[in-house]
């Protein structure tokens, strides 16, 4: 099992096209800080029908979108 399994759970229950959320709230979801990692794992996600669409350091928020 992913360590952000539940991330993508949360993420796959959105009706939604997009989703924002902060680095916190993924840290919540998760129960676990986001790190470098992530860059890694975000590839699991299309599995769930959405993909990472950006993700801003200055503002510390990971933009999720649904895939096509």
């Amino acid at each position: 099992m992913s360590k952000y399994q539940a991330l993508w759970e949360y993420v796959r229950e959105k009706e939604c096209k997009s989703l924002k959320l902060t680095f916190d709230e993924i840290a919540d979801i998760v129960g676990i800080p986001l790190d470098h990692s992530f860059l890694n794992y975000k590839k699991e996600l299309t599995e769930y029908g959405w993909q990472v669409g950006k993700i801003s350091m200055k503002e510390q928020t990971v933009i999720f979108e649904r895939a096509d």
